[in-house]
């Protein structure tokens, strides 16, 4: 990276570090401290430090994303060090969320409510009526509380929130969640399972929000349930952050220019990346 790129990121650079340098105070406190009741302080002040990171990230993925008529992705040397950047704190939040939880003082159980299954990961334009948040799970976890489908694990969600409508006042705003997930191959007398990633789409069943606006429906429905319409085959190599959300653009956008009518595969080997 050349000094005139080092110079222009300066400030990015920083408030990474002093973010790094938090979530490290964070560890230190939990290794290193005697005291319980200190540790427990941060652990309740961990949904506060994540929080405190949502605009960091949402500055660095729709800076270096963002594509709208009043919005363009800087060159691509930039792009790519604001993304490494965010992946760079992702990896970070993760490990420590994961140390707490080792530790038995956060929840990573998806279905507590006071757990800290997944954190915020920024978001983006694709254009001007589609915008996608990036969330990240802490650990791979089943893609419905009823572990159905079966053997399937979910590791990143993306929500799409579409706007609607020509005119401003009568747009209404729909959204529809993507999920990165792994399912894993072979049976009971295979010696190692095996992961295939792939990209898809939540399909609700019950209550169907697709076709229906009933609002009773959601009240009186125990448990809702959905299934997963895989869209992308990405192959038995998990991507990174980065590279899993420029796949999901790369076929969200395929949809919307009616180049995609059936599953696609990328077999990505390790290190590769998406052109």
């Amino acid at each position: 990276m050349n000094i005139t790129l080092e110079k222009l990121l300066a400030p990015i650079t920083e408030k990474l570090k002093y973010l790094l340098k938090k979530a490290e105070d964070f560890q230190t406190y939990l290794l290193y401290s005697r005291d319980r009741m200190q540790k427990e302080q941060f652990a309740k002040a961990m949904p506060t430090f994540l929080q405190m990171c949502q605009p960091y990230f949402h500055y660095l993925e729709s800076t270096a994303r963002s594509c709208t008529p009043y919005l363009r992705p800087p060159q691509e040397p930039v792009r790519k060090r604001l993304l490494e950047i965010s992946q760079q704190l992702a990896c970070q939040l993760e490990q420590l969320v994961l140390m707490y939880a080792s530790f038995s003082f956060v929840s990573l159980e998806d279905t507590d409510p006071f757990s800290i299954s997944c954190f915020f990961c920024g978001k983006f334009w694709m254009n001007e009526t589609r915008q996608v948040s990036i969330f990240r799970y802490c650990i791979s976890a089943p893609y419905t509380a009823a572990h159905i489908p079966h053997n399937l694990y979910k590791k990143m969600r993306w929500n799409l929130d579409i706007l609607e409508g020509s005119a401003a006042r009568n747009q209404t705003l729909r959204t529809e969640y993507y999920f990165l997930c792994f399912r894993d191959t072979g049976d009971e007398t295979t010696v190692k399972m095996q992961k295939l990633w792939s990209i898809g789409r939540w399909v609700p069943l019950d209550p169907d929000s697709e076709h229906s606006s009933d609002v009773l429906s959601w009240v009186l429905c125990h448990q809702p349930t959905g299934d997963y319409q895989q869209l992308l085959t990405i192959g038995f190599e998990e991507p990174s952050h980065t590279l899993a959300t420029d796949l999901l653009v790369q076929m969200l956008s395929a949809q919307s220019s009616g180049l995609l009518n059936r599953e696609l595969s990328c077999w990505l080997g390790p290190g590769e990346q998406v052109q």
